[in-house]
């Protein structure tokens, strides 16, 4: 694993792309980043747009990790806009390429998140999870503790619907 990090690279069309072709990739392979299989690239790209708006006011943050060149993962630090809660970044759309899964990216990009997080002065990290997914678990291998649960919040299709679980990792 040769993976090159980067916070708050330039948000050239190259990368754009490259990150609307991740996201897709993981919505695809039924990670739970925002969308449920089978999805349209534009409706990606939309919400990448909108995503894309908060980092370049500079309210948001963007880690991406590069192996030999291709994208393999990235998170969004999301602000909370409340001078209130500004001590403390909640983690969005955290995803490695579905090809890439199972080599220890997902454990590096939380850990190069949570670094990051601690350059920054930050004293925790928050985060949601759809449940049903199994991917509570990788979080909490992680260090982060399960801190509430709002029952049938995710409506991923018509009588499916799917708890949301908030976690929290203190940083101090």
């Amino acid at each position: 694993m040769n993976v090159v990090w980067q916070v708050d690279p330039r948000l050239d069309e190259r990368l754009r792309e490259e990150i609307v072709n991740l996201w897709h990739a993981a919505s695809e392979a039924g990670g739970a980043v925002g969308f449920v299989p089978p999805v349209e690239r534009d409706a990606v790209a939309a919400l990448a747009r909108a995503t894309f708006a908060g980092i370049e006011d500079g309210e948001d943050r963007l880690l991406v990790g590069h192996d030999e060149g291709r994208l393999i993962g990235l998170l969004f630090f999301a602000s909370n806009r409340f001078h209130l809660k500004m001590h403390w970044r909640t983690l969005k759309r955290v995803m490695i390429h579905p090809e890439t899964q199972g080599r220890g990216y997902g454990r590096a990009l939380l850990a190069e998140a949570e670094r990051v997080a601690r350059a920054s002065g930050w004293e925790a990290l928050h985060l949601t999870v759809r449940a049903g997914n199994g991917t509570e678990r990788f979080y909490r291998l992680a260090g982060y503790k399960e801190v509430g649960r709002l029952p049938n919040a995710i409506r991923v299709a018509p009588g499916d619907s799917r708890d949301e679980i908030h976690m929290w990792l203190p940083l101090r």
